[in-house]
């Protein structure tokens, strides 16, 4: 067993604590928001199955361990050792060998760190009854739905299936986000048609934990928090399939240097990811109740995922008003009220799939990647988007990043990621155009 450095307990009753008082306790108070916004609990219409509310009292507590222990403070500034002791009601399922297997390897793709975890029988516990009536229409589909492009895009064909029964989008909240999120929403609210639509807000926003430091800036379980609330729901709707949509250029991620191979990148949504996951969920659900997770959007670029929302009736409008950034200026201490600033990758892949499907980008972003004046430490990206679209990328690159799954042809990863560079090559024409423009 590998030497952990950080022990955290979520909390069950004192008998399920771990021996030792180098273990440090969290829970519900670990969120900003009440136990019932986090959960939505009182919003679905049936029992949830204790192993799916096992399932994401584990993601949330893997989700505070990532914020809580600080990448700064390990010699690599990277690699961190963590055991996590979380209580579960189905524990000896959770305690199999398989399962244990099965999370340690889905945490390593998502994280790059050395996780130990163990489960502690749950004793004691109580679950919010749900409110909504029995009788109310229950989704025959479930997505998860950020406020982001690919989400909009696929929830906006969805909502036009010739199916009478509701489409249930699951929304994280992101504070600072709110409007806009309600906004990218309410714009497959107007399309034309007319399947009915449900929209389940939850939130996730960790608090501080009593250092007043800042907590870790990366990020890497998020989405498996995000995950592991949509299969909550989709149980209690009876739905087998949750979709995580993301194009799938970005879902494979690919390094566009050494230094962010593997989980140094993010890989929520990497194929890989996805069938870990499952694999778990397999390993723990009731039988004939698992709920599987599957990417839509996998086998398309994020130019061909927009032209997938115009075809669904979406406007050039539609689609800039979404949020694809990965660190949006409003979430900064005095940055500006804007959702993207066009500088980071997710928002190059964004501009280039944007001119791709709608020939312009009208998003108000922060800043531009090839600008003289953007500062050093800002336009790393652009920068190493620049050398990886000016060398030569191959098979071998791809197959030793993040091994792809054994269901997954090579070659059909491969050519993606290719026309995902031909529409990125885009964007250095025309910071070409506009580096003649100012010579002149």
């Amino acid at each position: 067993m590998t030497r952990s450095d950080h022990f955290l307990w979520w909390r069950g009753s004192r008998t399920d604590r771990p021996r030792g008082d180098r273990w440090m306790e969290i829970g519900e108070e670990a969120f900003q928001e009440t136990e019932r916004r986090i959960t939505g609990r009182h919003r679905l219409p049936g029992p949830v199955p204790d192993w799916a509310e096992d399932l994401f009292r584990v993601a949330r507590a893997t989700f505070i361990a990532d914020k809580y222990v600080r990448r700064v403070g390990v010699q690599d500034r990277w690699t961190r050792r963590i055991s996590l002791a979380v209580p579960v009601t189905e524990h000896e399922r959770w305690q199999s060998a398989a399962v244990r297997s099965h999370l340690t390897a889905l945490l390593q793709i998502l994280t790059g760190d050395f996780w130990d975890v163990d489960f502690r029988p749950l004793t004691g516990h109580h679950v919010e009854e749900a409110m909504v009536s029995p009788d109310d229409p229950r989704a025959s589909e479930v997505a998860l739905f950020s406020g982001g492009l690919d989400s909009l895009s696929w929830a906006a064909t969805r909502s036009r299936a010739d199916d009478p029964r509701p489409l249930l989008l699951v929304m994280f909240r992101e504070i600072g986000l709110l409007r806009l999120q309600q906004r990218v929403y309410n714009a497959v609210e107007r399309l034309d048609g007319t399947r009915p639509m449900m929209l389940l807000p939850m939130s996730q926003t960790p608090a501080g934990d009593g250092s007043r430091l800042r907590l870790e800036t990366s990020s890497r379980t998020r989405g498996l928090l995000y995950a592991a609330g949509a299969i909550r729901a989709a149980t209690a709707h009876g739905v087998a399939t949750v979709h995580i949509p993301e194009n799938g250029q970005l879902a494979l991620n690919p390094s566009l240097t050494p230094a962010r191979s593997a989980a140094c990148s993010t890989r929520s949504v990497h194929p890989r990811t996805l069938g870990s996951l499952n694999a778990l969920v397999t390993g723990v659900a009731d039988a004939g109740s698992a709920v599987q997770v599957v990417n839509p959007l996998a086998q398309l670029t994020k130019g061909e995922v927009c032209k997938v929302g115009r075809d669904a009736g979406l406007t050039s409008s539609d689609l800039e008003s979404t949020l694809s950034c990965g660190k949006p200026p409003t979430r900064r201490s005095g940055g500006p009220p804007l959702a993207n600033c066009g500088v980071c990758f997710p928002c190059l892949v964004r501009r280039s799939g944007l001119l791709r499907a709608n020939g312009a980008d009208g998003t108000r972003y922060e800043a531009l990647p090839w600008a003289d004046d953007l500062p050093f430490d800002r336009s790393t990206d652009w920068r190493a988007l620049q050398r990886w679209l000016l060398s030569r990328y191959t098979l071998t690159d791809l197959l030793t990043d993040t091994p792809l799954p054994p269901d997954m042809d090579p070659a059909v990863a491969f050519q993606l990621i290719r026309r995902g560079r031909e529409e990125l090559e885009r964007l250095l024409r025309i910071a070409a155009v506009a580096g003649a423009a100012d010579a002149a």
